[in-house]
C-alpha cells in the first residue's frame, strides 16, 4: 500500500501531462482526445474520497460542521488532511483548466497564459480567462454565443 507521501507525490506528477499538453500543444489532435476524457478527474476524485474518508474523525466532522478559521487551520495541520485539501486543489484546478482549454478551442481565444496561471493559482487563471474572453469579444469579434455553457465542454 502506498504511503501518504507517495499518494501526494503521485497526484502531483499525475496532473503534469494534462497541463503540459493544454499549455504547450493546445491544437494537437492528441491533446483534444486526452482532454475530452473525464477519467483523470475520476481517478483524482477517487483518491480524494479515500483520503477524505480517512482524514475525518468524529471530532473533526463536528468542528467542520460550523467552521472557523482556527478550526480549519487546526484541521489542515494534520498531514492527511493537508494532502486531502491539496488533492482537492489539483482536481478542481485541472477541471477549471480543462474548461478554459475547451472554451479557447471553441472560440479561438488564446488561453496559454490563463492555463499557466490556473496551473499555479487556479482562481487567477480563471479570472485571466474571463478577462481575456471579454477583451476578445469586445475587440476581436469573437462570437459570444460560442461560449454558452452547453457549447464549452465536448
Amino acid at each position: 500500500m502506498p504511503t501518504l507521501d507517495q499518494w501526494f507525490n503521485g497526484a502531483n506528477i499525475f496532473v503534469l501531462p494534462f497541463w503540459t499538453v493544454m499549455i504547450l500543444l493546445p491544437n494537437w489532435d492528441w491533446t483534444r482526445r486526452i482532454m475530452s476524457s473525464l477519467l483523470p478527474f475520476i481517478a483524482l476524485a477517487l483518491l480524494y474520497v479515500g483520503l477524505f474518508a480517512s482524514s475525518i474523525t468524529a471530532e473533526s466532522a463536528q468542528a467542520l460542521s460550523n467552521p472557523t478559521l482556527s478550526v480549519i487551520a487546526q484541521f489542515f495541520s494534520d498531514e492527511r488532511a493537508a494532502a486531502t485539501g491539496w488533492i482537492h486543489y489539483l482536481v478542481m484546478d485541472l477541471f477549471v483548466g480543462r474548461w478554459i482549454y475547451w472554451e479557447g478551442q471553441r472560440t479561438s481565444v488564446w488561453t496559454r497564459h490563463s492555463l499557466a496561471l490556473c496551473f499555479f493559482a487556479g482562481p487567477m487563471g480563471l479570472l485571466s480567462h474571463i478577462i481575456t474572453s471579454a477583451i476578445a469579444q469586445k475587440f476581436f469579434a469573437v462570437d459570444p454565443s460560442e461560449t454558452t455553457p452547453e457549447n464549452v465542454l465536448p
